[in-house]
């Protein structure tokens, strides 16, 4: 798994009120109802950016909601979204769960589906340049998002496999910003600068961050000897944001 069941995000740059957040249920194109947490800052970026949250296998676990806080201090509405809504319901969940078999009947135009219905949340209140962000597996399912027909300003990835987007190369064109653990033990680094030669190659635009020695979920305020590494991140997010909320590509 991605984060500790005690990690929590690191906060912002810079920090503002957040108006509201709270658990929320939406429906994806199929019917289903899926779990998501929504929050609102009270202050608003002027361009409309805004954020959809993908996490990691373990669904809409308490990291992500934290972050869905710390996004809306940072002036972004977000949305974090649940996988399983399928499988396991909507119900609360404990630290018990068991996530892999819902992982493993999972399905990317699923999770695409349910993506949409988070997007169209967020459209619905005002916001006009939507990006995702996403951990380790939500990392991935993020990156192939640049290959889809959503309306994204850009995708984000942190900790992702680029082997499980291989699929989607040729089709990808939404911006990508590639957040990489230099000490990621789970995928070779080769394997990153394949993924971002094959990406310039083809002309998609990113840009692809390694932090070395980084450890994989390096992005948690409790990893003090990585607290610039998370700063650093954070800035590049909100770069990111800053480069491409005038100009959502389709």
């Amino acid at each position: 798994m991605c984060h500790d069941d005690d990690s929590r995000a690191p906060a912002p740059p810079v920090r503002g009120e957040v108006a509201a957040h709270g658990d929320v249920e939406l429906t994806s194109a199929d019917g289903t109802r899926f779990a998501a947490y929504q929050t609102r800052p009270a202050s608003p970026r002027s361009d409309g950016a805004a954020v959809v949250l993908l996490p990691d296998v373990r669904g809409l676990h308490p990291y992500y909601r934290d972050l869905a806080v710390r996004f809306a201090e940072a002036g972004l509405p977000a949305v974090a979204i649940d996988y399983f809504g399928r499988t396991a319901g909507t119900g609360p969940r404990g630290e018990s769960f068991d996530h892999m078999p819902h992982v493993q009947q999972t399905d990317p135009a699923r999770i695409e589906q349910d993506a949409a219905a988070a997007v169209a949340q967020l459209r619905e209140a005002g916001a006009r340049a939507v990006f995702t962000v996403g951990f380790c597996f939500g990392g991935s399912q993020s990156w192939r998002l640049s290959a889809s027909g959503l309306d994204l300003a850009g995708v984000v990835g942190f900790y992702g496999k680029p082997a499980l987007v291989r699929d989607v190369l040729d089709r990808m064109h939404h911006p990508l910003l590639l957040l990489v653990a230099g000490a990621d033990q789970a995928t070779p680094q080769q394997d990153f600068a394949d993924f971002d030669r094959a990406l310039t190659d083809r002309g998609v635009p990113h840009e692809m961050t390694v932090y070395d020695g980084a450890p994989y979920s390096f992005f948690d305020r409790s990893y003090a000897d990585w607290k610039d590494a998370g700063a650093d991140a954070w800035r590049r997010i909100l770069a990111f944001v800053d480069r491409y909320a005038g100009s959502p590509l389709v």
